[in-house]
Parts: C-alpha cells; structure tokens; sequence
C-alpha cells in the first residue's frame, strides 16, 4: 500500500499522476514512484522519500506520455528502498505493476516462478510477484493475463498494471482494497481513493470486490469474476476541492480541529426533522427491531475504536441493551457470540480499513445486522452494510483523525437516543433534553477553539516530556485513551492511558517526581473520586493538567494546571473535553518539530490486516 493513480489520455501523464498523489500523501508513504509508456516502451523512475524527490528525476520532457500508473508505497514486504518502490516490472520490462495490499501466498508463487520459469528477482517484495507473474502469462491481452494472474493470489488487493504491447491501455482488478475509476473528458483515471482525482474528475465508478477494470482513453469497462460485463451508475463527488486543501492553516490536523463545529452542526442538522425528531434518512431500524436486539458489538480500530466506548456508554444508558465493545483484528479470532438478534456497528473513517471489513463480514455471515458509521460516501464498509449512518465530516486528509471523531461520537449519541426513545428505555424530557445540549455543542467547541492559545503556551512547557499519563473515570477514560493515542502519534511521545480507578492496581508504580499526568474530570457523577485520584498522584509528586467543567473549581487546589470546558450533561462531554487534548497534541508536536500530517509508519487508510 498506500496511494495508487493511474490515467489514460492525451494529456501528460506525469502531471496527472504526480498531483493525484500529492493528493493522497495524507496517507502516509515512504516512497513514491512512475511508469510511463513512451514510445511502446515502459519506463519507470522511482525514489525512497517524499514525492518531491521523485520530481526532481523526472524534471525532463522527454520523460512524458499520455500513459501511466503511479504509486506511494508505505513499506510491508521489504524496507524503504528504491529498488522496493513501486512500480515493479516484469524481467524483460515490458509489464509494469502498483499494488496496495498484500499477496499472501506470495512466497509460494515466488518460488514457483523461479523454479519453472526461471524468474530473477530484485526486490523483497510481494508487489514484484504480481508483475512476473503477469509477465509469464502474458500472451498478447493483458486483461486475460491479470484475470489469470489474480486467479492464483490470496489475500487483499488492489492492483493496476500496464503493458508496452497495449500503450493504450490500464488494467486494474480489486479484492478488499480500495479502488476507483475517474471518468474524463478524452481521458480516464484509476486511483485508490477519491481525492487524487478532485483536481480532474467530479464523475467516478465505484469499484466493487473481484471487479477489474479496463481502461482506454475513451472507455471504462468492467468486468465481474466471471468475465461478465458490469454495468455501474456514476457516482458524482460533491465534495469542494477546496475542502481537501489547507486553506491558509499550517496543517491539516490544525485545519481539520478548527472544522469540528461545522462537521457536528451538519451531522446533527442532517438527522434531525422538524427541530428534535431523530431521522434516521433511510436506516429503517423499527421499534421491533431494537427490543429483538439481544446485544450490539461495536467493533473498530484506532480512533474509531475509542469512539465505540464513548458509544457503548451511551447505548448502555439510553437504550439499556448490553455492548460488547471490540478491536477489528481480534474480532474475527475468538468466535464471537453473534447471531439474528446481534446489531453489530461498524465504526471507521475511511470505510476501507481492512481488518474492520473482514469482521463486518464475519458477523454477517452469522446473521447480524449491519450498521456502518463512516465518512466516505460509496465506500466498502458502507457498501457491505445493511444501514448507513454518515458522518458529514468532509474530507479528513491528516493521518491523526480529529473531525471524524467527534463525528463518529454526534452519530452515536443520535444512535443511542433513537434506539432508547423507539424502545421506550428514556422518557420524552430526557430526549429533549439530550437534543437542546446537542445543539450547543458546536458553539460550545468553538469556544474551547477561541482558546487555544492558552494550550499552545502549555505545550511550550511540557513538549520535551518523554512519558505521559492520561487518566479518567466513566465516558472520561474513553477521551483518555484518545488523547493518549494522539499524542504518541504525532509527537512519538510515550503516552499511556488507564481508567482512574485502576491507577492503585499497578501503573502508580510509575508515577513519580515530576511525572506529568493528564486527568479528565468532566463527570459530576464522578467528580469527588476523580479529585481523589488526583490527590492520590499528586502525593507521589505528578504534576496534573485537569480538564473540568467550569464552575468545578474544587480541582484546582489539587491540580497544577486547569482547563474549563463549557458546562454540559456529563454524557456528552466527550465531544468537548477531547478538543483540548487535540490541541495539546498538535502544539506538542508542532514544538518538537514532528512531521504532524504524515506521522512516520503511519497510514490513513490501514487496507492490510
């Protein structure tokens, strides 16, 4: 993996290419590389780095045509290198491959080539296979040699191949990971996700599993696993180009932080009818439905994964049906109990991370209903889906998630009181109660915004601390744990979070002189204790940054450092309290010089297991 653009026309190639995956670098890579057809003979260049070291060898026009593929690898098989760098090509040179994903029986086939076809390869990848075993099948049609070639691979892929025999011509074909075609005027593109092709293209097909693609300047075709024609409706992006560019801020993080009141405004407006009643716009999730619910699992990776404790906490309380909040990856391992009557929620950004789609798969095969909460229209989770709940955060290009977080959180409390008010678990001034505070919040967020200078001048004091703690009780110790997660992803700093409570079960251990520990303490229900585990860290000689509601001032004559959050019911506080913590991350890692956008060995869209 990571980015993949491909584009047939009369224009330069180079150009499309090198700007469509500029517009992907969001999501992370350690190299980038071309292949062009020029004059029927394949050429590729290709250097470890950023995109702009890669300019700077193909800065000649004599290296140009209306034909070629493109790639930013983010390593899996082999280290950064050159030679690992995508595109790989066949031995003669005349096929050329970019690939995201992983082949895993790729060793074998590596093996196989060597023996029987006498194959020498150069580089440690899985991604090179693809090509020499194109190669070898190739009799004049590349389609019917990918279509073979694809035909002996397990794993999850999506892979885009050229031929120098057919200069007019990209094959493409995808399994369990991302893919689109872009159509043009006098020109196509391919590319693994929408915003390489925002600069050209508003006109897209949305490429299902075991789908491959042929793609000449002036037709699109594709084809299901059995070589049968496709026909797929267009999908148009309405997203404004403008939204995937920084718009004057320093970075996208910072850019997309300052975007989370619009991003909740348009999440909750979008749902709600006639000023307080839940739409659910197409989720036809009855009142029968619910109380057949005997369970709902919520399962996601990373940051969408901290989203679904906040959203176990409130299903919980609204709609009192029991929630099982779990890790994608370990999902699938352990037999989970799902069945008829389990809802199972699917949480992720991009809608493509592959380990939340094989469990999304795995409770479907059981009989679970699925509901997907994701931001990208059209994508595989929310395909693969019985219901969809969009978030409407707009397009997210930082690899730290910020908007769609606390979009994912809007989403779930709307889940949670539509699944309470239907089943009758909380009354109607509770519900209008919860609706009226939803409301407030994005004027609410833009006030801890308007502040943010008072946590830029925190960082400045605490940025070069090489081990942090963040600590919380109840819905609190969710935002712990995603403050936690920001903070060591784009500042490398060794940051830890843990329930409150669970401090005196071993981690105190290493609280000692100087330790600097972050706790929330936005909960009334659970303020007093909180102030009590702070006390007891403050003895063992801390220093605390508390994060409170305002008017809670109880905790500054435990705490060094307070930060006041508007007042707000204690369910929804996570959707403020997680802001700060955002921040502190961002200007940490802004003072420590990090590269915040592109966090190294990171990745947006995570599309291997």
């Amino acid at each position: 993996m990571c980015g993949i653009v491909g584009y047939v026309g009369s224009d330069s190639a180079k150009e499309k290419i090198i700007n469509g995956l500029k517009s992907l670098e969001y999501r992370g890579y350690d190299s980038a590389g071309i292949a062009l057809d020029i004059n029927g003979k394949i050429e590729v260049r290709k250097q470890v780095g950023g995109i702009s070291n890669l300019e700077k060898i193909i800065d000649d026009d004599s290296f140009d045509s209306g034909v070629g593929i493109g790639h930013t690898r983010w390593a899996t098989h082999g280290a950064p290198s050159t030679v690992n760098a995508h595109p790989h090509i066949n031995m003669d040179g005349s096929i050329a491959v970019v690939h995201n994903g992983i082949i895993e029986n790729y060793t074998e086939i590596k093996e196989r080539l060597i023996a029987e076809h006498g194959i020498e390869f150069r580089s440690e990848t899985d991604t090179e296979v693809i090509a020499q075993l194109i190669g070898v099948l190739y009799e004049g049609d590349l389609y019917e040699a990918v279509t073979k070639a694809v035909s002996q691979m397990r794993g999850a892929y999506a892979v885009a191949a050229m031929a120098a025999d057919e200069p007019d011509k990209l094959v493409a074909v995808r399994k369990d990971a991302p893919l689109i075609a872009g159509i043009g005027k006098g020109c196509n593109f391919i590319a693994s996700d929408i915003p390489a092709l925002l600069k050209y293209v508003r006109e897209i097909y949305l490429i299902e599993n075991n789908e491959t693609l042929v793609v000449t300047k002036d037709d699109i075709k594709i084809f299901d696993e059995d070589g049968n024609r496709v026909k797929r409706d267009v999908f148009h992006v309405t997203w404004d180009a403008d939204a995937a560019e920084k718009g004057g801020y320093e970075h996208f993080m910072l850019k997309e932080i300052h975007e989370q009141p619009k991003g909740l405004e348009d999440t909750l407006n979008k749902r709600l009818k006639d000023g307080n009643i839940i739409n659910l716009d197409g989720i036809n999730m009855t009142k029968k439905d619910i109380e057949g619910f005997n369970k709902v699992y919520i399962v996601a990776c990373g940051t969408a994964y901290h989203a679904g404790l906040v959203g176990k906490a409130a299903i919980e309380k609204m709609a009192r049906i029991p929630v099982e909040v779990d890790v994608a990856s370990e999902f699938r391992y352990r037999d989970p109990f799902v069945d008829e009557s389990t809802l199972f929620i699917a949480i992720s950004q991009s809608g493509e991370t592959l380990d939340t789609l094989a469990a999304l798969r795995e409770a479907k095969s059981k009989g679970a209903r699925i509901l997907s909460v994701v931001n990208v229209v059209g994508s595989s989770v929310a395909r693969e889906s019985d219901d969809v709940f969009y978030t409407w955060a707009g397009p997210e290009i930082s690899v730290a998630s910020t908007k769609a977080y606390t979009t994912q959180l809007m989403c779930m409390y709307l889940l949670a009181l539509y699944m309470g008010k239907e089943k009758g678990t909380i009354d109607g001034t509770y519900y209008a109660k919860v609706i009226e505070e939803l409301k407030t919040i994005p004027e609410k967020l833009q006030h801890i915004l308007d502040k943010e200078g008072d946590i830029e001048k925190l960082a400045d004091i605490f940025y070069k601390r090489e081990q942090v703690f963040f600590i919380g009780r109840g819905p609190d110790s969710g935002v712990a744990y995603e403050g936690s997660l920001k903070l060591k992803e784009i500042s490398y700093i060794n940051s830890f979070a843990i329930a409150a409570g669970e401090l005196k079960h071993g981690t105190i251990a290493l609280i000692e002189d100087d330790t600097l520990v972050i706790a929330l303490a936005t909960q009334d229900a659970l303020f007093e204790k909180m102030v009590s585990n702070v006390e007891e860290i403050k003895a063992r000689g801390a220093r605390v940054i508390a994060i409170a509601k305002e008017g809670n001032t109880e905790i500054e004559k435990k705490a060094d450092i307070v930060i006041y959050i508007p007042q707000c019911m204690d369910e929804l506080t996570p959707l403020l309290s997680v802001v700060p913590l955002q921040l502190f991350a961002y200007f940490v890692a802004k003072n420590r010089g990090c590269n915040i956008d592109k966090p190294k060995n990171l990745a947006k869209s995570v599309t291997v297991e």
